[in-house]
């Protein structure tokens, strides 16, 4: 039988800010559109998983962004020691999903063979290209590889049973998204595959791109990945927080997402 987890989305930032800001080519409405910044944590009987590290304090203050929660002590209110975890899958080195790699000191890093050719490679010779990527992440990363805490995948793999990566590509040249058994069915952590449920709705990609029609191409994916809309959690939505239950009472940045979401 294949292996059931608890899911954890653990907020840690926020950015205030406008549709037109969330949608290539922009967005005809002027309404208030922010972003919030997750880490997850998967929960089986015998291991811990987590997916994406976040950016620091600093790097906030710098791109203008909220540290509304430090992500270990939103690991720790779930019971999730981060010098304990030992595997990390990161779903792509942007700055807000690989920063942090200190706080996991025994974790082995999972990441796609393309995103390190891509955060190492020539297209970071370009400012436009580079500026989602903070180059201190990108030389930990490295590092990593050269401490022998790097396994890299190339394409779709299975990480564990009831646990699979998917490489999309398209907001990165090497984006992966997990997915992951759950009591109500295979649950798909998209990260920045889709940033908002809107992205993929409406079938509208976010903003930041390495290709286009590979975003569009793993908007489809997901869908396959997927059971229903419901099973597919977006990046960066402040939705999440709302449409799922609190890990426990009073616990406002942590929410479950392997039980039904609210009606």
């Amino acid at each position: 039988m294949t292996d059931t987890y608890e899911i954890y989305a653990v907020r840690y930032g926020h950015h205030p800010r406008k549709a037109a800001e969330n949608f290539i080519g922009g967005d005809d409405h002027e309404t208030d559109m922010p972003l919030d910044y997750f880490v997850w944590a998967i929960k089986g009987g015998a291991k811990t998983y987590v997916l994406d590290t976040g950016f620091d304090p600093q790097v906030a203050r710098r791109r203008g962004r909220i540290t509304t929660l430090p992500i270990q002590e939103g690991l720790r209110s779930i019971g999730v020691e981060p010098g304990e975890v030992e595997d990390v899958i990161v779903s792509h080195m942007h700055y807000d999903h690989a920063g942090n790699l200190g706080l996991f000191p025994g974790a082995r890093f999972h990441i796609q063979d393309a995103e390190m050719a891509y955060c190492t490679g020539r297209c970071m010779c370009h400012p436009i290209m580079r500026f989602p990527f903070e180059a201190q992440d990108v030389e930990a990363m490295v590092r990593r590889v050269f401490e022998g805490k790097v396994q890299f995948h190339d394409g779709d793999s299975e990480l564990a049973p009831g646990i699979t990566l998917h490489k999309l590509g398209g907001h990165t040249k090497g984006l992966q998204v997990v997915r992951v058994n759950t009591a109500r069915g295979p649950v798909v952590l998209a990260s920045d595959a889709t940033h908002l449920y809107a992205n993929l709705e409406r079938n509208h990609p976010f903003p930041v791109l390495a290709d286009v029609g590979d975003y569009l191409e793993g908007l489809q994916t997901l869908r396959r990945l997927a059971p229903s809309m419901a099973h597919i959690i977006p990046g960066h939505d402040p939705k999440v927080l709302k449409q799922y239950p609190q890990a426990r009472p009073g616990l406002a940045d942590v929410v479950r997402l392997d039980v039904e979401p609210k009606s």
